[in-house]
Order: structure tokens, then C-alpha cells, then sequence
């Protein structure tokens, strides 16, 4: 059955749940993240409303792990289960292409449309459950976990930059796909850095091997600055209504990357969380807008 409009032009039926469920995935980027709002607001209506259903799902499952839970008086028995049900949700929606939790039924909207499927859900499910029970990381599970977490939600929005509004959707080209994974990488990374204090003395985790001391933070930003300039180097290769984006966000990355370097040895180092002030981020927006092609990054 189609849906109904009435004489005012309104959509009701699952027009206006499609429409709702929308309207919360971008009430929760708003609320959540300024950065990512903002460089969201630099793509073109195409893929605009697929790749914030994809963050409002990342995000809703990332709080699962990181505090709303355990506040509200789960254990991380209890949220591993709640993760796991969101996980199966996620999937059957895909599937059905209907699901009574708004974040989850627009994001399988954008899954069904553009091509996003098991091979790229199931990993990052794994990381989030890596969340309950690793607090300590070497170099092979910051891999594995840096893949499911940040990577895989590249190549999620990868997939709505090619084939959002396709007749079918086609795999995007391999440097394609190797520099969303990078830029994936190096924003956890960077995020890794910023939050080192607060992992390390309110949730007990080690990411990056710097308490063990497997790694170095020189190393580690030698590797942020290399991820960004690979995926700088396919920015142009990425449809025009996407560019200016993509080019903000790995902007505003290339500019914490030097900050985090610029604050190393200082009394500041891993205690003050750095952050880009409005004026820079706003100078950088502008920057991307104009057309200006990604900043240099020398790794």
C-alpha cells in the first residue's frame, strides 16, 4: 500500500517514518559531535542525510560502551547483551528493510540503498564488544580493533559517497577504498591521542601501547600523518558532491595531528585534551568550501 498525503502535502505512513527516523539520526550527530556536524553540512543532499544515519549508528552503539550504560546500572554483562540485540537488529533491518528503533530503521535505509552489508556491520560490532573485555592493546588487536571501529565506518561512508541514489550499487575503486580506510585510521588515532588521559585513569584502556611501551607517541603520529597524506592523495578521485567534506574533516584532523605533535614534551602532554578553537574550524570550513584541495601532511 502506498502511503497516504493528505491535502496539506504531509507524508504519512513509512514516507513519514522514513522521514522521522532521518530526523532523529541527524538530532543525534547534532547533539554529539560540532566537528562532524559541521563537515556533514559540506556535502551535497545526495549522500548528506546516508552518512548521518551511519554516524548516529555508530555512535548510539559506541555510548553502549563508553559510559551511558554503565551509568544507567548496566554491567558489562548486561551491555554486552544490549550490544549484541542492536547487532541482530541491525542486521534483520538490513534484511526487512523496517526496524521499531528509528536510528537502526535509517540506517538500514542507507545500508539497503547504498550497499552496506554484513562484511562491514559484523566488524564493527566485534570492536565495540572489544570495549567489555580488552582494556590493554598491542599491535596486532589495535589493528583489529582500529579496523572494526574507524575503518569499516570509512568504507560505510566510502559506499554512500559512490552509490547513494544509484539504480544499484557497485564497489568502489581500490584507492578508493584503501584511503577511507586510512583516513578511518588516522581520525582514531588522533582521537586515541586526544583522549590518552581519560582512557587511561577513567575506563583503564591503553589503545596505542604507550603505557607498555610497544609504542611511541612520535611513531604514532608519524603513522597519523602518513594515513592522512594517502588519504588526501584519492581526494579528488571522490565525487564532487563529497570533496569539500571530506577535505574539512581531513583538515581539522591534519590541524589536531599538529597540534598533539606541537604539545609534545610540554606540561600539557596527555593531560589537557586539544582541541581546534571555532575560528580555526571555521577558517578550515571555508577553506574546503572554496575548493582548495586537502592541506599537506609530511609524515
Amino acid at each position: 500500500m502506498s502511503p497516504r498525503v493528505p491535502r496539506g502535502g504531509q507524508p504519512t505512513g513509512l514516507e513519514l517514518y522514513d522521514r522521522t527516523a532521518r530526523d532523529a539520526a541527524a538530532t543525534v550527530i547534532s547533539r554529539y559531535s560540532t566537528s562532524f556536524s559541521l563537515a556533514c553540512r559540506l556535502l551535497g543532499p545526495r549522500p548528506r542525510p546516508h552518512v548521518r544515519t551511519v554516524y548516529a549508528l555508530v555512535r548510539i552503539a559506541d555510548e553502549v560502551v563508553d559510559g551511558p550504560a554503565a551509568a544507567a546500572g548496566l554491567t558489562p554483562d548486561a551491555a554486552r547483551e544490549v550490544l549484541d540485540a542492536l547487532e541482530v537488529e541491525t542486521l534483520r533491518a538490513i534484511e526487512t528493510g523496517f526496524s521499531t528503533n528509528l536510528i537502526v530503521h535509517a540506517f538500514a535505509l542507507t545500508a539497503r540503498e547504498c550497499g552496506i552489508g554484513e562484511d562491514l556491520v559484523r566488524p564493527f560490532f566485534r570492536s565495540m564488544r572489544t570495549d567489555l573485555s580488552t582494556a590493554r592493546h598491542d599491535d596486532a588487536s589495535h589493528d583489529d580493533y582500529v579496523y572494526g571501529s574507524a575503518e569499516v565506518v570509512g568504507l560505510m561512508c566510502l559506499q554512500v559517497f559512490v552509490n547513494a541514489g544509484a539504480r544499484h550499487p557497485a564497489a568502489p575503486s581500490p584507492e578508493l577504498t584503501d584511503g577511507a580506510r586510512r583516513l578511518g585510521a588516522a581520525f582514531q588515532d588522533v582521537n586515541f591521542l586526544r583522549d590518552l588521559d581519560h582512557d587511561a585513569s577513567a575506563l583503564g584502556r591503553d589503545y596505542l601501547g604507550l603505557a607498555s611501551g610497544t609504542a611511541t607517541r612520535t611513531a604514532v603520529l608519524d603513522r597519523i600523518d602518513a594515513d592522512l597524506a594517502a588519504a588526501a592523495a584519492v581526494v579528488p578521485d571522490l565525487p564532487a558532491d563529497c570533496r569539500r567534506a571530506v577535505t574539512a574533516a581531513h583538515d581539522l584532523f591534519a590541524e589536531l595531528s599538529a597540534r598533539l605533535r606541537a604539545q609534545a614534551g610540554t606540561t600539557q602532554e596527555g593531560t589537557t585534551r586539544v582541541r581546534v578553537p571555532d575560528v580555526t574550524k571555521a577558517r578550515l570550513a571555508a577553506r574546503a568550501w572554496l575548493g582548495f584541495s586537502p592541506r599537506e601532511v609530511r609524515p
